[in-house]
This record gives structure tokens, sequence and C-alpha cells, in this order.
């Protein structure tokens, strides 16, 4: 009986026709706010699962590093261990150290990442190449694969160019020295191909053979910075990272895809929780509308809702049926705002027509991508602000004291 009398008097034609304008005003306030929340936290969810991809290229599943120091030691023994654990997929050994590269006159400063021939197997560098090929060498000539900006910083020529790189690394064992060139290790790597992932990884990384960097580094056979590891398709990571924390001990530290870049995350999350806060208050003031609407129409109903009272009626029901008209002003708002910005999301994704200023982006327009909790939260949360318009209004229908004139 509640939605029938809240649906008739929103249906209804009132004796003034500002009731339904501003009625139907409010409305087209919510659904402009809905779709352009749907929309927002669409592209905000496009942006973070670009990241992601981006980030998922280079950095593994889960990384078993040092809880202290800069190297862990994994014998054989240990690797088998952890092979059999369940969930995992693959492994690779790494060793990471800051070095000096000169290539000419002009030296830079990079990080060089020294690998095993599984690493293709953790993460997906070899399918970012885009100049040359995924070859680190062997013992009888060790190769360089170089970020994109990093070979533009050292003028290499991947393809064309047989010069060899100078790598310069600090020795692990040295307390005092005459000449600089006494507390550094050095050796050469040709140039063998370009990875473009993202910026922060072009423009420092270069990836080698871990038998070139360990001897350089002077480190042990089966000592390493990182074991990196991929998981199963389909498993839990957080589950994957228990099980090999408790194989390991608390000798290691274990981290997932997500502890690894905790900071950046973060930041995307607040973010988005910010955008949604700022168009929540928008959309707050915007149901001002609502309250003037009801509060119209409670004017304009007094007789109905004397005569209601008057057959025993209790305040409670004169009040939920003016919750359920605020409830349907705002569930017209919310569907029509959700077709609005489906509509948009799905014409964004298949035309592009919001184009990303600048050539410098992996992508030319704006990625868009639906979460079916974020039309969840928008929904509840047009449903709050729906109730919260409609109480002062509902209230004011059930306590009022309303008399019928004689006419």
């Amino acid at each position: 009986m509640v939605w029938q009398f809240a649906s008739r008097y929103f249906r209804a034609k009132k004796s003034t026709n500002a009731i339904n304008i501003i009625a139907w005003v409010s409305v087209a306030a919510i659904a402009i706010g809905t779709g352009a929340l749907i929309v927002i936290l669409s592209v905000f969810n496009g942006f973070e699962g670009l990241v992601k991809s981006l980030y998922s290229s280079f950095y593994p599943a889960i990384k078993v590093a040092p809880a202290s120091g800069k190297t862990i030691v994994l014998t054989p023994a240990q690797l088998q261990q952890i092979a059999q654990v369940p969930g995992v997929a693959h492994y690779a050994a790494v060793v990471e150290e800051k070095a000096v590269l000169r290539y000419g006159d002009e030296p830079t400063i990079a990080v060089l990442k020294g690998v095993d021939s599984s690493y293709n197997s953790v993460t997906d560098v070899k399918s970012n190449i885009v100049r040359g090929r995924f070859d680190t060498g062997d013992s009888i000539g060790y190769r360089a694969v170089l970020g994109l900006e990093l070979e533009g910083a050292l003028g290499v020529d991947v393809v064309h160019s047989l010069a060899p790189v100078t790598v310069y690394v600090p020795r692990r064992k040295v307390n005092a020295f005459v000449t600089p060139e006494d507390a550094l290790n050095n050796g050469i790597l040709y140039p063998a191909g370009t990875f473009a992932i993202q910026q922060e990884f072009n423009s420092k990384y270069v990836i080698t053979h871990i038998d070139f960097l360990r001897r350089l580094l002077e480190l042990g056979d089966h000592e390493m910075s990182a074991l990196e590891i991929a998981a199963v398709p389909g498993a839990n990571d957080n589950q994957l990272k228990m099980r090999l924390q408790q194989l390991l001990g608390k000798g290691y530290k274990v981290q997932t895809r997500y502890e690894q870049n905790q900071s950046l995350y973060a930041i995307m999350q607040t973010e988005k929780w910010a955008v949604y806060v700022i168009l929540s208050f928008i959309m707050i003031i915007a149901a001002f509308n609502m309250i003037g609407s009801l509060y119209m129409l409670v004017i304009e109903k007094q007789k109905d809702i004397t005569i209601l009272k008057a057959m025993g009626a209790r305040k409670s029901l004169i009040m939920r049926i003016f919750l359920a008209e605020g409830l349907i002003i705002a569930g017209i708002g919310a569907l029509l705002g959700f077709v609005l910005g489906i509509a948009f999301c799905l014409i964004q994704q298949h035309f592009g027509i919001i184009k990303l200023e600048g050539t410098s982006f992996l992508v030319d327009s704006y990625p868009v991508s639906m979460n079916p909790a974020d039309f969840l939260l928008v929904f509840i949360t047009i449903v709050v602000i729906g109730l919260a318009a409609s109480w002062y209004p509902a209230r004011r229908a059930a306590v009022e004291a309303i008399a019928l004139k004689a006419t």
C-alpha cells in the first residue's frame, strides 16, 4: 500500500506544475550525478588495471628477499622444496645492484638486474621487447637488454652497434684503496635488445645474465638478491605467501605483488575514494531539489493526509509513504544514471572518443573498466541520499496536525 500511494503521487498531475518540474529536475540531477560517478570510477578502474598490467610485466607474483642485508642464500635443496609448494609455477634467481655504465664519454647510473634462464617464465619482459631480442648471453659473451629511455641516454644502438657497454660496480671486500679504480670491479656487456614497459623501468634497468653480476659482485653460486616466483593461474597470492614464509622462516621476507608496490596501489585507491567522496557531496547538494519537491508535495496532499489519519493511519505509515516517494525519485534517477554511465563507458571502450593529451602514453584514450562493485556502491549511496533527503518532509507530513477545511 505504501508504494501504491507513493507511485500514484509521483505519477499524478499536480495542481501546481512547479511540483512536477522540481521532481523531474531532482531525477535529472541524480541521474547526471550517478552517471558521472559510474564513469569516473570506471576510468579509475581502467587506469588501475593498466598500471597493474604494466607492473605485473616486471614484478613477479611473489618475491622472496632478505629480511636484512642485501643478499640471501638458497641451496638447491631449498629451491626444490619451494618448487613443491602448492601454487608455485616457476621461480627465477635474480641479483640487483646499482652500477655506472659507460658507452662513449658520458657515464650513466643504472640498476643492473642479473637473471637466470627461468626469468622469462616468471615475468613478461620478453614480450615487451621493441628492438633487438631478449638475450642475456653466456660465459663467452654476456649481453644486456636495456630499458628504452636508458638506451637513449647512453646513445646505444642495440641493432647496429657492436661496441660494448662498460659496467662498474663497487667491490664488496675492499677496505682501503689508493685510486678509485681499486674500489670498483668492471666488465663489458654487449647490447642485445630494448624493452619498453613503463618509464620507471625503462629509464633505469639493464637486464643481463646472473653469472655476470655474481662475478662482478663476488657472490657465491647460490647467493642472490631475491627469488622471483610465478604463481599457478588462479592461485591465491596471500595463501602462497603464507606457505612460503612458513617454509623459509623469519630470515626471509616474502612479498606479494601488491606489497612490492604498496605505496603505488595505496595512492591509486586513495585518489579513487577521494573522487567518490567529492562527487557524493555534489549529489547531496543536488538532493536539495528533492527536499523542495517533497515538501511542496506534502502541502499539496494535506487533504489526503488528513483523510488517511481520520481512517486510522498511523504517523509511521504517513512517513513511509513520503520516504517511498523520495526513494522512487532517487531510484528513477539512479537507473537513468546507470544507463547513461554504461552507454558512455561502452562508447569509450569501443571508440575512444575522449583522448589523452600528449604522445608519451601507452594508450591513446582514457581506459575504462566497469566493476559491478562500483554499481552496488553507487546504488547504496543514492538510496542513502534519497532517504536522508526525504526524511525531513516525511517527518513533517507525519507529525503536523492537519485539519480538513469546509468547502
